[in-house]
């Protein structure tokens, strides 16, 4: 009682309620607050008059009754006691009092005023050593100008599905006009998750602002600059797209954008801390809930007071550039170094490209089933998107290297046909017990055409028949020898040992 006469006599002798916060230490809200009644009665500062304390004291009373009685004050508090455990479990989250002197009223029907919860709380919970942090972002900003961004982590958060335990991060978009809030929590915060986010809260807007204000994060900003900062590839096709400057903040400035700073810690309170969620969906549903109707529904002390939900309807939501027809397909950019089996990699797959470009660095850019590999600005390969394994065009590998790769079986066996019926038979008994494992082997018999021509090698390979040898090694040597034709009327050369290629006749007598 003694403190709100000595505010009641500062206020009538005319003091401004600056001049009583500095002479008393006491909060410009309080003395807004317990000013009110006065004010409701049309009394008036009147420092010409001599300040009766009696009379004021009667009129404090009347307005404050539990300042006199503490049986009013017990009424409201047992209101409160009620849900005493449940405050005591919020605190150990921790929950700050202002989150919950909100849940009291919204979750749980207590009509109870904040600062009668901040009371109750540091007395019964005296050595908790509560404290609250508070700064205001100050300044106006025209409608649709500007949006700040910023990611934060909420806490740990185990998952139903998989049972595991997951660290859960908030993106948050704040329109700096109207204060209108966009949160989704997301389990990665990399370049696919941080476009899907923007392209959710545009939606959710209805519009894009003109800027956005956004950290220093490698998914935004490669590498910062005040004067000339590199954005990242896929994020700035995404703003190219929706035609918005993205206008980073400077590294360790978190006060270039304070009207996002500010609401990180009050999102990971007032919504994540101390709730259980079933799935990553009903999460995000709750968030935009939260944002729409506890968020945006909070008197603002920036805009005197004001709900954002009602400011953004008045006044932001028609200054925002419309949405473009068709929707923003996501985009990921890779860089890579083309490795000396000409492929690069990008996320879990290996893509091939120009054996010409090994050891320089690529650009990748997978674009919904369609990755492109760029060089100097210039597309060098294009594929089809593979999640994982590799991607190979033979084209890409020098000449002299394709040979086992592009000269199959199939293309073996074509190949034989076109030498003779003595080669065809050569290559199916090779390709009877493992095909690929002999595979070279079948090549080169094949390739022995280029140097012998077709009928010595079908006359060869029907030699090495004959012996039982129809190896590469063997069919090679009776070429080399010229003994494909040796002996052929002879009914011993038939049963002649692979050693003894060229026949006894070949020795003389």
């Amino acid at each position: 009682m003694t403190d709100f006469v000595e505010m009641f006599r500062h206020w009538h002798a005319g003091r401004s309620q600056v001049q009583i916060h500095q002479a008393l230490g006491i909060d410009r809200k309080t003395i807004r607050k317990y000013l009110a009644p006065a004010v409701a009665q049309g009394l008036c500062p009147a420092p010409a008059e001599a300040f009766d304390e009696a009379l004021w004291r009667q009129r404090i009373a009347g307005w404050f009754p539990e300042l006199v009685d503490p049986c009013a004050r017990a009424l409201t508090w047992d209101r409160i006691d009620g849900h005493r455990e449940w405050i005591d479990e919020q605190l150990k989250v921790p929950v700050t009092v202002a989150t919950i002197a909100q849940r009291l009223r919204d979750d749980h029907g207590a009509d109870v005023s904040e600062s009668t919860v901040r009371r109750y709380i540091a007395t019964t919970f005296a050595d908790r050593g509560l404290e609250d942090k508070a700064t205001v972002p100050r300044g106006a900003v025209d409608p649709g100008s500007e949006a700040q961004i910023d990611y934060g982590r909420m806490g740990m958060w185990t998952d139903p599905d998989t049972g595991k335990r997951v660290a859960v991060w908030m993106f948050a978009m704040i329109l700096s006009c109207s204060r209108m809030l966009f949160v989704q929590p997301v389990l990665r915060m990399d370049q696919r998750s941080w476009n899907a986010s923007h392209v959710a809260a545009f939606e959710f807007f209805g519009g894009v602002p003109a800027r956005l204000v956004c950290d220093n994060l490698k998914t935004g900003v490669i590498r910062p600059d005040l004067y000339d900062p590199l954005i990242n590839l896929a994020y700035g096709e995404l703003a190219a797209f929706y035609g918005t400057l993205v206008d980073p903040a400077r590294a360790n400035k978190p006060k270039d954008k304070p009207r996002i700073e500010r609401p990180m810690p009050y999102i990971r309170d007032s919504f994540f801390a101390g709730r259980q969620f079933g799935s990553l969906a009903q999460m995000q549903d709750e968030a935009l809930r939260w944002a729409t109707e506890v968020y945006g529904t909070h008197k603002h002390r920036g805009m005197d007071n004001a709900l954002p939900n009602e400011v953004f309807a008045a006044v932001e939501r028609d200054a925002l550039a419309p949405l473009p027809r068709r929707g923003f397909e996501p985009v990921v950019y890779t860089l890579g170094v083309l490795g000396t089996d000409c492929h690069v990699r990008a996320g879990k797959a290996f893509y091939s490209a120009p054996w010409r470009l090994m050891g320089q660095k690529l650009t990748v850019r997978a674009a919904g089933d369609v990755v492109q590999i760029f060089h100097d600005g210039a597309v060098v390969a294009t594929h089809v998107l593979h999640l994982s394994g590799r991607s190979t065009n033979f084209e890409h590998y020098p000449p002299q290297k394709v040979a086992h790769c592009l000269r199959t079986v199939t293309w073996c066996r074509t190949q034989a046909e076109q030498i003779g019926p003595a080669a065809v038979a050569v290559v199916a008994e090779l390709s009877t017990v493992n095909a690929i494992h002999r595979l070279r082997s079948i090549q080169g018999i094949v390739g022995l055409r280029e140097r012998y021509g077709a009928a010595r090698l079908d006359a060869a390979c029907a030699r090495a028949l004959a012996v039982g040898d129809p190896r590469y090694r063997t069919i090679k040597n009776i070429l080399a020898a010229g003994a494909e034709c040796d002996g052929q009327d002879s009914a011993e050369s038939a049963v002649l040992p692979p050693a003894l290629l060229r026949g006894p006749q070949a020795f003389g007598a």
